[in-house]
């Protein structure tokens, strides 16, 4: 309109909260998600651990369904730290997969399009941008992760009674903590990696890349110096020590490699040692400080081109 006509009066509605703005992306963002039906099918999929978890769980307590099938309790997995640490491997699986398919979208649209001067020109902080952004993958990947692996531990407790709540609680720790860290990791890589390349299949396969390739680079290290000092730049080795420790599971010594004498002298073992466990957190801490790094270097209201 023309400025000279006056005619334009400001915004006199209800203001959202400055604490929830961020709220805004995820929002809008769920409506396009749930409209792939193929992604819908993939994400309903990533349940049926979760199912066959809570079943062997009812067969623990069922003394009916035990005795059709001619078996006993024995019989069956034990339920305990371990069968839950064996299904949150699964569950986050399953959470890469997704963040694979959904995360990179998200932020490389608006980074190839340049629509990031339409968000932050409004009351919208790079840091409610960033956290908006990450708040769809925490939220669906929380859904197929720790939140139905807590579910399935109050199951059983419910079956078991109270005492096995109280002295297996460590076992709902554990699987709140491997759960939250495994997906801010999954969501933080993928929004860093869509910002940095800016392309969707670019950085899908980039993430890709960074996850599967370095285990065998790994093995490669591992085999040449007979250590696993190698273990420190794999991510999912990285996780799976910080979760292993997490359930109590976690031994350093992981192999022995007998070498033998070329004189005819006596042969020698040699022990495969696992770096301590606060290496591993201390090296998946300095991962996300560059990703946080890298992602305050490109989320920015305009670019310079040169």
């Amino acid at each position: 309109m023309a400025v000279y006509e006056q005619t334009y009066k400001p915004y006199t509605g209800k203001l959202t909260p400055e604490w929830s703005r961020f709220l805004i992306i995820p929002r809008h963002a769920f409506r396009g998600v749930f409209s792939s039906k193929l992604f819908t099918a993939f994400y309903v999929i990533c349940f049926l651990p979760v199912l066959i978890e809570a079943i062997l769980i009812y067969l623990h307590h069922n003394i009916t369904a035990l005795a059709i099938m001619n078996m006993n309790a024995r019989q069956l997995i034990p339920i305990d730290g371990s069968f839950f640490e064996y299904f949150v491997f699964i569950q986050g699986g399953c959470a890469f997969f997704v963040a694979l398919l959904l995360g990179p979208p998200l932020v490389s649209r608006d980074f190839r399009n340049n629509a990031l001067p339409l968000y932050l020109c409004r009351p919208f902080t790079r840091t409610e941008y960033v956290v908006g952004k990450m708040s769809v993958l925490l939220i669906l990947l929380s859904g197929i992760t720790w939140l139905p692996q807590l579910l399935m531990f109050f199951f059983q407790s419910y079956l078991e009674g109270f005492a096995w709540f109280k002295s297996n609680l460590w076992i709902a720790s554990a699987i709140i903590i491997a759960g939250v860290v495994w997906v801010l990791l999954l969501a933080l890589l993928s929004q860093t990696l869509s910002a940095l390349l800016k392309w969707r299949v670019v950085a899908s396969g980039a993430m890709l890349a960074i996850v599967i390739i370095p285990l065998a680079f790994v093995g490669i290290i591992n085999l040449i110096f007979m250590t696993r000092i190698g273990n420190l730049f794999s991510l999912v080795t990285l996780m799976a020590n910080i979760t292993e420790g997490l359930f109590g599971t976690f031994d350093r010594v992981t192999g022995r490699v007998v070498i033998e004498a070329f004189d005819g002298g006596p042969s020698r073992e040699i022990l495969m040692i696992e770096p301590p466990l606060w290496t591993s957190w201390a090296m998946l801490f300095v991962f996300c400080a560059i990703c946080l790094a890298i992602l305050n270097w490109k989320v920015k209201a305009y670019e310079v081109v040169k």
